[in-house]
């Protein structure tokens, strides 16, 4: 997989920037830089003029690249559903058996993520905890109904809707597939946010995982059906 995934590009709505990242060192440079600084101090606290200095560039050539901080965290939330979709077509795909192939989809989307060589400028263990404590401040805008036609969430969506497919496969009398799906991947970043945060109010520690508590909770709210 490693090998396959050195070959491919994760594909981002073009809409998001003004000129692709990937296409020059440049690019490359605010896109490692600016998951450093947001996992540093925040999207809030994170501008393109503090980026700048730190890439030692213009603002300027920053918003040659990106409109706004906004459409940056789009950007990087995009890649990172993407980067996550190749983890997670590759684990499944060659699985026959619907029970382990939806165990296996609930271990890729659970487990803690671990740094891809395939990507060098990317740290996607900072990424990950960046989409952990920032992802709900791409879509909590007044612009999430425009920004959702335009298709910047499209690849979550499409995250949701394979493992939607899975539950229906495993078991087609199941009523909700599609809200069990999306709290399985939204519940996932909820359960870390818990435990970096308010460890008070999960389960999930040094002892039990966030891939144990969904497989109890999916495979016990279909059981019966």
């Amino acid at each position: 997989m490693k090998h396959l995934l050195q070959s491919m590009k994760i594909e981002v709505n073009k809409m998001t920037y003004l000129k692709d990242p990937e296409s020059s060192d440049l690019g490359k440079r605010i896109i490692e830089h600016s998951i450093l600084m947001l996992h540093d101090m925040g999207f809030d606290a994170f501008t393109f003029k503090k980026l700048g200095e730190m890439i030692g560039s213009n603002e300027s050539s920053i918003y040659r690249y990106f409109e706004n901080k906004h459409k940056l965290l789009l950007y990087l939330t995009s890649w990172y559903w993407g980067w996550q979709e190749y983890q997670f077509v590759f684990a499944t795909n060659s699985i026959a058996d619907p029970t382990e192939k939806l165990e296996k989809a609930i271990e890729i989307i659970t487990q803690p993520v671990v740094l891809d060589a395939s990507y060098s400028h990317i740290n996607e263990v900072l990424l990950n905890d960046i989409i952990i404590n920032e992802y709900s401040k791409s879509y909590l805008t007044k612009e999430v109904d425009t920004e959702n036609k335009e298709g910047y969430f499209e690849i979550y969506k499409r995250m949701v809707l394979r493992i939607s497919e899975m539950i229906e496969n495993l078991k087609p009398n199941y009523m909700y597939p599609s809200s069990l799906a999306s709290t399985l991947l939204e519940g996932s970043l909820h359960q870390y946010f818990l435990t970096q945060h308010f460890p008070s109010l999960t389960d999930c520690n040094n002892k039990v995982t966030p891939t144990e508590y969904f497989k109890h909770l999916v495979f016990n709210s279909i059981k019966e059906i």
